[in-house]
């Protein structure tokens, strides 16, 4: 048994599934997909081993998986999965379908690349595909961050009736070893009650609902709008939450820190790290962020914006810290094939005419397939960050 707040040096996949365990989902569905495989398998074990009472569902396919904790949280029972990369896209239907009935559901992502050609490692292809199915997106840059977002996703989710995915890189995190503090149970109830859905929202005889009807043009649009204007709303709510988790785990928040400046500004939805007034700031997502800490942190004019929930897109965090640069480095493992990097292009999207002018945004392609990401190459796109051409360039060589 764990002592409380004891730090432990955990694979952050076991990391992951001790979390999940202590959470106490009602059932759990998965289909094994590398690199996201350790953590069911954890799970399984945990199981076996008589250490939790949840039911273990084994699923012929990932589609499969995602039906049954579909069916499951219809039913009224807090559940759990997990996925990457093909396995995701097989689940691309029911992923959808989980956000239209506005299911509580929680899963991790082990992010990694695409097909075709097959590649088994890290990049962010996979939830990109999928970024705009109406789940909140939660990205972790260490193992910390990724046991204390599965908490607030829990919270989040059964608050809002909204799905939500943890996204954590596939190799760099599911399998590397750092230090982490994993709540018991007890602390996980003070912030994350017993899961008790509210009458007319799960199947149950007693009282009949209908869940994923028909909807015809008169009624459809609606469904969509609702889904959209609460996402937004979300925001709000993640922040609030966020707050009341770093209140109550305070050992496990600071322990997901990954750079030893103070920060300027973490609301939940983002964290700065950085000069107030930088000549250039980079922004990025999941585990890249702590190679771009230790590139900057002798840099005195580069700031870092490390992005922790990409859906809903926070526009009025990231406008309020980029504004204060001349120059925006967006640095990304994806590409919109034949356009840009999504996250670039979402940040673009939510600048005003004024705020567009006054920055200069460039977009950089890192990491596909896995390729190292490295201080030399983060250094480059600092030395390039000042140019003003915006076509997309992929930095993939020292």
């Amino acid at each position: 048994m764990t002592k409380k707040n004891h730090k432990q040096i955990l694979e952050g996949s076991h990391a992951i599934a001790l979390v999940v365990k202590n959470i106490g989902p009602a059932v759990v569905s998965a289909y094994p997909i590398t690199p996201q495989t350790h953590i069911v398998e954890d799970l399984a074990k945990i199981k076996a081993d008589g250490q939790a009472d949840y039911e273990y569902v084994r699923a012929e396919s990932e589609f499969a998986a995602a039906s049954i904790i579909l069916g499951a949280s219809a039913a009224g029972s807090r559940v759990y999965s997990a996925t990457s990369s093909q396995g995701l896209l097989l689940m691309a239907e029911v992923v959808y379908n989980i956000s239209g009935m506005r299911l509580p559901i929680v899963m991790t992502t082990a992010n990694r690349a695409i097909s075709g050609p097959i590649n088994i490692w890290n990049d962010h292809s996979d939830v990109m595909a999928v970024r705009d199915a109406g789940w909140i997106q939660l990205f972790a840059a260490n193992h910390q961050e990724a046991v204390n977002a599965h908490i607030l996703a829990y919270k989040l989710a059964e608050k809002l009736s909204l799905p939500v995915m943890v996204n954590v890189d596939g190799f760099i995190l599911t399998h590397s070893y750092e230090s982490v503090i994993i709540p018991e149970p007890e602390k996980i109830k003070e912030f994350l009650p017993a899961y008790q859905p509210e009458n007319g929202t799960y199947l149950d005889p007693k009282n009949p609902v209908t869940l994923g009807a028909f909807f015809t043009p008169a009624d459809y649009m609606e469904t969509r709008e609702a889904l959209h204007v609460d996402l937004l709303a979300s925001l709000e709510t993640i922040k609030k939450e966020y707050k009341l988790f770093q209140k109550i785990f305070k050992d496990e928040t600071k322990l997901a820190e990954v750079s030893n400046q103070k920060d300027i500004f973490d609301d939940g939805l983002a964290e700065y790290y950085g000069p107030a007034k930088p000549e250039t700031i980079l922004v990025a997502l999941g585990s890249m962020n702590g190679t771009i800490l230790e590139t900057i942190k002798d840099i005195k004019n580069v700031g870092l914006l490390k992005i922790k929930v990409y859906r809903p897109f926070p526009v009025e965090t990231i406008n309020k810290i980029i504004i204060r640069a001349k120059n925006i480095a967006v640095i990304e493992k994806a590409i919109n094939f034949g356009q840009t990097g999504p996250l670039y292009s979402d940040i673009k999207s939510g600048l005003s005419g004024a705020e567009a002018k006054n920055l200069n945004i460039t977009n950089y392609v890192v990491g596909l397939g896995g390729r190292d990401v490295t201080k030399k190459m983060i250094q480059k796109i600092i030395k390039k960050a000042s140019r003003r051409d915006q076509a997309v360039e992929f930095i993939g060589h020292n």
